[in-house]
C-alpha cells in the first residue's frame, strides 16, 4: 500500500480557526499548527495533500499553509453536514489510491524515532490493510473520540485487530463491549487522529450519500465498521501524543511539547518552574 495522498479535515465551522493559530515549534521558529502539521505529514511520504475547508476560507489557509500551499488542493464544504461528508468530497482527489486521512484541530509528537505519521504509514504498506491510530484514553475524554474493540495480535506489542467502532461512547458502554485486556482499568484504545483507509471507504460514504436526505449529516463510523466487517482493521498503538487543539488548554499544551521537545528545553523549563515559584 503506497500512500501519496492525504486529506486533512477542517470544515468544522467551531474549529476553523485553529490551524490557523501560531506556535513556537520545537527548533524555536513561529510556524502555524497547520505548517506544523504538513511538515509531519510530507517528510512520511504523501506527495499532496487536499483540506477540506468551510466556505470562504481558502485565502487564510492558503498564507497559513506557507511553503507548503502549492501542494494543496483546497475542498469546500459547503454546507455542515458531518465527517464524513466532508472525507467523501475529496472523492475526485483521492481517485482510486489509498490515502492518509487527519484532523486539523489536532499536532502530534513522536516518543520514538519516527513521526506518528510515518509509524501509521509503514504499518499500512508491511500490512496492506486499513489502518487507525489510536491511543490508550481515559474514560473521562471518552466524549471526545472514537473508540475501538480490539485485541492484540498475536506477536506484536503495539498491533490490535479491530472488531468495531463506537463513536464517542459512554463510559457505561465502554465498559460492557470496548474494553481490551491489557489497558489500565478505565482506559480504552480511543483514536489518535489519523488512518490509512483505502479508496472504498470513499464508494462507501459515496453510496450512503446517495440514500440519504440532502440534509442529512453524515458521520464517517458507520463507514468504518463496514471495512471492519469487510476486510483487514487494524488499530496501531501510536508511539506518541496526539493534542486536540480543541479542548480547554489545548493549544497550551502542544505549545509546552513543542517547546520542550527542541533545543530551548531547559530555557523553557526554566521559565515554567519560575511561574510556578
Amino acid at each position: 500500500m503506497n500512500v501519496t495522498k492525504a486529506v486533512i479535515t477542517s470544515a468544522n465551522p467551531v474549529d476553523k480557526h485553529l490551524p490557523l493559530q501560531t506556535l513556537i515549534d520545537s527548533k524555536g521558529e513561529t510556524r502555524t499548527a497547520l505548517q506544523i502539521l504538513l511538515a509531519e505529514v510530507f517528510s512520511a511520504g504523501p506527495e499532496a495533500a487536499a483540506i477540506v475547508i468551510p466556505p470562504g476560507e481558502e485565502e487564510r489557509y492558503q498564507l497559513a499553509a506557507g511553503p507548503y500551499a502549492e501542494r494543496l488542493t483546497f475542498i469546500e464544504q459547503k454546507e455542515a453536514l458531518g465527517y464524513g461528508h466532508a472525507v467523501s468530497l475529496a472523492a475526485e482527489f483521492v481517485g482510486e489510491a489509498p490515502f492518509l486521512l487527519l484532523v486539523g484541530d489536532h499536532l502530534f509528537r513522536s516518543l520514538g524515532e519516527t513521526s506518528c505519521v510515518q509509524q501509521i504509514i509503514a504499518l499500512a504498506k508491511s500490512e496492506n490493510a486499513t489502518i487507525s491510530g489510536v491511543q490508550p484514553t481515559h474514560e473521562s475524554q471518552l466524549h471526545l473520540y472514537g473508540t475501538v474493540a480490539a485485541t492484540l495480535r498475536a506477536g506484536t506489542q503495539h498491533t490490535y485487530d479491530v472488531s468495531s467502532i463506537s463513536e464517542k461512547p459512554t463510559p457505561t458502554l465502554a465498559e460492557q463491549e470496548l474494553i481490551v485486556p491489557g489497558l489500565r482499568a478505565g482506559h480504552y484504545l480511543c483514536f489518535f487522529g489519523m488512518h490509512v483507509l483505502p479508496a472504498k471507504a470513499i464508494d462507501h460514504l459515496l453510496a450512503r450519500l446517495e440514500k440519504t436526505s440532502p440534509s442529512e449529516k453524515i458521520g464517517l463510523t458507520e463507514t468504518l465498521n463496514f471495512l471492519a466487517d469487510n476486510g483487514e482493521y487494524l488499530a496501531l498503538r501510536i508511539d506518541g501524543q496526539r493534542f486536540n487543539l480543541g479542548e480547554r488548554y489545548g493549544l497550551l499544551r502542544a505549545q509546552l511539547a513543542l517547546s520542550l521537545a527542541g533545543p530551548h528545553r531547559d530555557e523553557v523549563m526554566a521559565t515554567i518552574i519560575e511561574l510556578l515559584a
